[in-house]
Formats: structure tokens, C-alpha cells, sequence
């Protein structure tokens, strides 16, 4: 069984970067180091061990039953929710109920706080979202590097909720996929059902954010005429956790930053604010064609530096380590193994 904090203290959290883009650029980023469930370090140590609107679905040692819990920025203390309030222990369920996040949080301060234990089971944050709509080409880095025009519309992809893995559980490298590449992406999590929402009022229908690895098999995204659908929707090809954080504790969700490391070297380093498309664009977009619902995820793009792009091409394989991390949002941790580990 994974432990769900079994990852070191990061050493150098984006929080403390309160930088020009010019002067981040002279940083090199230390190894990710961390608990899997840690945000980034504030300037209150006491905030940093109160439990927040940051959701996480687990399963107790030796126990069967799925949980949801609040968990502190640090990942050190927790709220069993599912025991001591109405709160279904189902994440789908949980956003469906609307509760008022003010509440919740003065709420909390009578509620018994618990240690995250180390033999926690840490699942995915949602298990099998309605939709997983993706955005390709979303990042003036990744255009760059692709040596592509900047799109005048957002361009989507689509992967199934089977797709979905936790933030400490392995990717599979399946035989079929011989090209596999990795793409950090800061998902969007739909709080209410929209249909024609204008982009004004798009934001209103954001429940949350999460970390995302959008895994794909590139061979079968271009080299075998372009199948995307099954290139990006193979068992354990979609990383999500560790946590879902509310939005209320993102001001401002244009400026993240985000980066992937392979086997501890730095592979991608970028922030939200290169978007093309901003969230409230996508769901405007989508939203004219289909309607979203609680728990749909979307993913917004990933920065600069996958593998297929990178000279000479490098892809991930059997032993390789994937750590990813998002600014406000906690990091997770995933190990490729073969198809029968």
C-alpha cells in the first residue's frame, strides 16, 4: 500500500517566487522533494497545518470504505468530512451537494483534527468523471517549440475516465505504446451544470483544481495516422491528484507555475499565465457545443518541454519517475512500470 506523505519537504516552493518571469529563469529547481499531499509553504506556519478546502478521496488501512477528507497545505493534518458532517464520502457526490466553502471552513474549526497517517491508501481525487476534455497546443512555449502557429481557436481532445490513476500509483507502459510522453497540465474541475454559459459568467461554474499528467502513446497520436482518442485514453495514461483544491483558495488561477521532472531532471517548467486559451474561454467554447456537468474535468495545456519535442526525443520507460507539481495545487508522484507490475 502507497503511503500517501512518504515524499520529503520541498525545498523550494513556487510560493516564496514572487519574481519576474527573467529572474525565475536564474533558478534551478532542486529534485521535487515532498509530501505527495503538500501544497506550497505560506508566509503563516499556522495556516500551513489547518486543514483547508483541499479534497482528497482515501482508504484507510486495513479498511474497505472510501473517505473524504480537508487537508492542510502542508499534508500533515486532515478532516475525516465523510464521518463528521453530511459530506458524501464520493467526490462526484460531495460537489453535487453544494456546500457553501465559508461554512465549511468556520465549520472546521469545531471539527477533530487528525494526523495523516502514513499508511493511508490516497486514491484519484475523482475516479470516473463524466467527461475529460482536453486542449491541445494551449501554451505560446509549447507553440514555439513545436515550430506551430498560434491557434485562433482552442483545439480539444478527449480521454476516458479509465484513463484515471492516483497521484502515487504507477503508469503502465503497455506494449501497444511504444512512444510514451508526459505533459503536466493544471485540470479544471466543473462545480455546477452550464450549458451556453457566456464567458463572463464561466468562472462561476469552476468548482476546483487539480493536477493532471495528460500521458500519450505519440506513436499512436501521429505516427499511425493521428488516432488521439487511443493514444491518450489507455489504462493509467491520466495521473490525477493528489488533492482537488478549491477555488476560493486560488485567486489567481493565470499565474501557476508548473513543472515536470523525469528521474529528477527538470523536463518542464512553465506557468498558466502563457496560456492562449484562458479557462473562462474554454468553458465559454465548450460550453456552446455540449453541457457540462459537476465533476467534468478539462485540461488546460501543457508548457514547453514533453519529450517528443525535446532534441534529441526523449520518452518515458519502464523504472522512469514522474514527478509533477503545481503551484498552490500539491505534486504528485508516478512510476512507469511495464503493463503487468
Amino acid at each position: 500500500m502507497r503511503a500517501a506523505v512518504s515524499l520529503l519537504r520541498n525545498h523550494f516552493g513556487f510560493a516564496q517566487l514572487h519574481v519576474k518571469s527573467a529572474q525565475f529563469e536564474k533558478y534551478r529547481f532542486n529534485p521535487l522533494k515532498g509530501k505527495p499531499l503538500e501544497s506550497v509553504k505560506p508566509s503563516s506556519h499556522n495556516e500551513y497545518s489547518k486543514p483547508k478546502c483541499r479534497f482528497m478521496q482515501y482508504i484507510r488501512a486495513g479498511d474497505t470504505a472510501k473517505r473524504l477528507g480537508m487537508v492542510s497545505e502542508n499534508g500533515s493534518k486532515m478532516i475525516e468530512l465523510s464521518t463528521m458532517t453530511c459530506a458524501s464520502p464520493e467526490m462526484m457526490q460531495f460537489i453535487q451537494q453544494r456546500y457553501c466553502m465559508d461554512s465549511l471552513l468556520d465549520s472546521s474549526q469545531f471539527m477533530e483534527v487528525n494526523d495523516v497517517m502514513d499508511d493511508l491508501r490516497l486514491l484519484p481525487p475523482l475516479e470516473a468523471p463524466g467527461k475529460i476534455i482536453g486542449v491541445t497546443s494551449n501554451y505560446y512555449d509549447s507553440c514555439n517549440e513545436q515550430k506551430v502557429k498560434i491557434p485562433k481557436y482552442p483545439e480539444f481532445f478527449v480521454k476516458f475516465n479509465t484513463a484515471v490513476t492516483g497521484a502515487l500509483d504507477n503508469i503502465r507502459a503497455h506494449h501497444i505504446a511504444k512512444r510514451i510522453d508526459y505533459g503536466c497540465q493544471l485540470a479544471v474541475v466543473i462545480g455546477s451544470k452550464c450549458r451556453n454559459v457566456p464567458r463572463l459568467s464561466a468562472m462561476g461554474c469552476v468548482f476546483g483544481y487539480t493536477i493532471a499528467q495528460d500521458i500519450t502513446a505519440r506513436d499512436w497520436n501521429v505516427l499511425m495516422g493521428g488516432q488521439t482518442l487511443l493514444s491518450k485514453s489507455l489504462d493509467s495514461f491520466c495521473p490525477l491528484g493528489s488533492v482537488i483544491v478549491h477555488k476560493c483558495h486560488v485567486p489567481d488561477v493565470n499565474n501557476l507555475w508548473i513543472k515536470t521532472l523525469v528521474n529528477g531532471e527538470q523536463r518542464q517548467c512553465g506557468n498558466t499565465r502563457n496560456m492562449i486559451f484562458k479557462i473562462d474561454n474554454i468553458i465559454h467554447r465548450l460550453s456552446q457545443f455540449m453541457t457540462l456537468c459537476p465533476g467534468d474535468i478539462i485540461l488546460t495545456g501543457t508548457p514547453a518541454g514533453v519529450g517528443a519535442h525535446r532534441s534529441p526525443s526523449c520518452f518515458l520507460k519502464p523504472g522512469d519517475l514522474v514527478e509533477s507539481e503545481i503551484q498552490k495545487l500539491g505534486k504528485m508522484r508516478n512510476k512507469v512500470v511495464n503493463p503487468y507490475a
